[in-house]
């Protein structure tokens, strides 16, 4: 087998890039007339692999498939085919590192973002609720599950894209006897069921998923052992620690989003990667964590060299907040008028969110945005639904509606300071308060978020999910 440059097909071989347990790996190139030259990946099956018949035959089944799998988090098979009695896939080119690189020569740096690793997860979260409900020519499911969603098998592009590869490549070896001791080293990344040889649904890609966040934000592998039986006895048992006791700023919310995905059974996982793309999203908004593309392609030149290296500054402090955002209107010309000044009730307001303890940060000729903080909000959030119906109560008596948001949540403010970083007010709660004031301006009764309904059974009325942040959603119920 060369690992030099030489001529395979119709492709220059140019660098080889790895070599698995299944193919090797290599960059190649393709030349057209008036000199054209396209980059692209070649992946071709191992020697080893060449001759089984039952492994050749679902590859190529697989890679049928495959070639029609197109989404901009997926890697994309251009081709199918075979030369010197080698099969093959040609793929799309990422110009950039797998994410088991990136962490590797992150490492240095202290703890990878909590931000970026959400921003990750989310991106492959597309990648495969789009997979896992792709339909046939006949229109049946295809039920393609990945199989091994590792950090190998997620890239990151100089540009910041994040693509999933290997799209059902890895079940075909799983599936083969025999080839169990060939796909070595990846076990640490299976879902029990997956390692007992059951049948897989995307549940599974989920558990693997969520072994690789929990890595990412914990700095700790998982179930990796020193051995392959030992790997597998871990995966089998399933027993998770406790991922704040590694890092203390990932928050309750995300601790138990990650082991819930990580719980042993199925049926106790998210149903679905569009149901745990859309409890992710939430608590994105929720928490305030902030990464685009530029960041993660920021990041991703950082750690290669090619950046500049990242400022030493002290990590933000998490703290729970609770954000009261309303706004006193006058009502519609068809209705009576106020019975007393817009000033009259914004000193009310104020003597009302003192008297609660609230800290207000912003107020206005007819606004105010008030915050509540504590380590542990859960006792104050009572409170403050109480001083959200008093506002409204205050503002109908003299004669306004009242438009009001309430949202709970973390934020994370710089060293010695008070407030979060600059920016604060477009981030997390402070955002969705806003948001959820602006949404109650039709009704006049304040809007919550679910974790703030919860707290108030009785009294608050459910009006579903409300998209909001492109493909994000959350549950909304208002103050009755």
């Amino acid at each position: 087998m060369s690992t030099e440059p030489h001529k395979f097909g119709d492709y220059m071989m140019v660098e080889q890039i790895a070599v698995g347990g299944m193919a090797e790996v290599w960059r190649a190139r393709a030349t057209g007339l008036a000199g054209f030259e396209k980059v692209v990946v070649i992946k071709k099956i191992l020697p080893a692999l060449a001759q089984d018949e039952e492994f050749i035959r679902l590859f190529i089944d697989e890679a049928k498939i495959l070639t029609n799998l197109v989404h901009t988090n997926i890697v994309q098979v251009f081709e199918l085919n075979k030369a010197s009695g080698v099969h093959y896939i040609t793929l799309e080119h990422v110009n950039g590192l797998d994410l088991a690189r990136v962490v590797s020569r992150s490492k240095t740096r202290g703890a990878f973002p909590i931000a970026l690793g959400l921003f990750l997860a989310t991106e492959v979260l597309k990648a495969l609720a789009f997979a896992h409900t792709r339909l046939g020519d006949d229109g049946q499911p295809l039920r393609i599950v990945h199989c091994d969603v590792s950090p190998q098998n997620v890239l990151v592009s100089q540009a910041g894209e994040v693509k999933l590869t290997d799209f059902g490549i890895a079940r075909c070896a799983f599936q083969v006897r025999g080839l169990h001791d060939v796909v070595r080293g990846k076990y640490a990344y299976m879902s029990p069921e997956q390692v007992d040889g059951h049948e897989l649904d995307g549940r599974s890609d989920l558990f693997s998923l969520a072994i690789v966040l929990y890595e990412l934000l914990t700095g700790r592998r998982l179930f990796k052992a020193q051995s392959r039986d030992e790997t597998i006895a871990r995966v089998r048992r399933c027993e998770v620690p406790s991922p704040r006791g590694f890092r203390p700023e990932i928050s309750e919310d995300l601790e138990a989003l990650l082991l819930r995905a990580l719980a042993l059974r199925p049926e106790d996982r998210f149903a679905d990667a569009a149901t745990m793309l859309d409890e992710l999203g939430a608590l994105w908004v929720r928490e305030g964590h902030r990464a685009t593309h530029a960041d993660l392609a920021a990041f991703v030149r950082e750690v290669s060299g090619e950046g500049p290296p990242p400022t030493r500054v002290q990590p933000p402090t998490p703290k729970g907040v609770i954000v009261l955002a309303a706004e006193a209107t006058a009502p519609p010309r068809t209705m009576a008028g106020p019975k007393s000044g817009q000033a009259g009730v914004l000193n009310a307001w104020t003597g009302l969110l003192a008297e609660s303890g609230a800290i207000l940060w912003e107020a206005g000729e007819n606004s105010v945005l008030a915050v509540w903080t504590a380590d542990d909000i859960g006792p104050l959030l009572p409170r403050a639904i109480d001083v959200a119906a008093a506002l409204r109560d205050t503002a109908r008596q003299a004669g306004f509606r009242c438009s009001a948001g309430l949202a709970p949540g973390v934020a994370r403010f710089d060293a010695g300071s008070s407030r979060p970083p600059e920016g604060w007010e477009l981030a997390g709660p402070f955002y969705l308060a806003r948001w959820l004031m602006n949404l109650s301006a039709h009704s006049g009764r304040p809007l919550l978020t679910d974790v703030g309904a919860r707290t108030a059974p009785g009294r608050t009325r459910w009006l579903g999910r409300i998209s909001i942040l492109g493909n994000r959603t959350i549950r909304v119920a208002e103050l009755v």
